[in-house]
């Protein structure tokens, strides 16, 4: 199978948000992309998933989240009554609070209908009705069906004490709105300056302007993680957006996404991706 047709499948760069379903192979291949998935997975005996290579067996009703750039593979699966809603990495990156949401649940890959009922069911019923709209070729369906992603978004928002418990990475509390546009004010300098020579928690406190303490502290609630590790996780996104780019080797891609050594790049991108930039760079050769 050609997976060049399949990335390029009723979705083009331009577009914020498709809808695909009624395919009938039961499988497709690894491969990682640019744009999110949310799917909401059908009927079928067996419906076997693959994401970062942790294996994922679902029923009908459950709702697996694939995020930007994370590799996938459908195993087996009834794909002609799943659903996929395909959104764009740039237009969730223009929206803050749409980042903001895909930081708290980067860790979480799917909700399982036996164990969230209540949320399985409101997010079903909103990717059922972008499908309808989708399908139904109205010449505003990508404005309405984006409307309607906003509101799966705000479903996972607030639905985070209930899933509190499927990652580490979940946070609860709430923060005065000032106080959280500082911290955005240095995540969108560091997302412009990984290269820099101090980009450490001790200056990105100083930068917010409050106690590098209290800093570590908020830091955590408004991105979902320590600071440490959301700046492995922002260099890793850079290295993953540079690794296409057949000019450049992969020490390059390591300097330029932050890394100060090759080792260092590796071993973090293993502990992200569970594999080699190497590895991973082959996977975008078919995507």
């Amino acid at each position: 199978m050609d997976l060049k047709q399949y990335e390029a499948f009723r979705f083009q760069n331009r577009n914020a948000i498709n809808i695909a379903d009624r395919m009938p192979e039961h499988s497709f291949p690894a491969h990682w992309h640019f744009y999110g998935e949310i799917i909401l997975v059908g009927k079928g005996d067996k419906n076997l998933y693959m994401i970062n290579e942790t294996r994922y067996t679902a029923v009908e009703g459950d709702i697996l989240l694939v995020w930007p750039m994370e590799i996938h593979e459908i195993i087996d699966a009834d794909r002609h009554s799943s659903a996929i809603v395909q959104f764009s990495n740039t237009f969730a990156d223009s929206l803050y609070d749409f980042g903001r949401i895909m930081h708290y649940y980067h860790d979480i890959h799917i909700i399982r209908a036996a164990d969230h009922p209540e949320l399985s069911s409101a997010l079903t019923s909103v990717i059922k009705d972008m499908r309808h709209i989708w399908e139904a070729k109205d010449a505003n369906r990508e404005i309405k069906c984006t409307k309607m992603l906003l509101d799966l978004m705000l479903l996972l928002d607030a639905s985070r004490d209930e899933l509190a418990g499927d990652a580490d990475s979940v946070t609860t509390g709430t923060l005065p709105e000032n106080t959280i546009r500082k911290i955005t004010e240095v995540t969108d300098y560091i997302r412009s300056n990984l290269t820099g020579d101090d980009i450490t928690q001790a200056r990105a406190a100083e930068m917010a302007g409050i106690s590098k303490d209290y800093f570590s502290r908020i830091f955590k609630q408004v991105t979902g993680q320590n600071y440490n590790k959301w700046l492995n996780m922002i260099r890793i996104e850079k290295a993953l957006s540079l690794l296409p780019d057949k000019t450049l080797t992969v020490t390059d891609i390591a300097m330029l996404s932050g890394f100060k050594s090759i080792p260092s790049f590796n071993r973090i991108f293993k502990e992200e991706k569970n594999m080699s930039p190497s590895r991973y760079r082959a996977y975008s050769e078919n995507s």
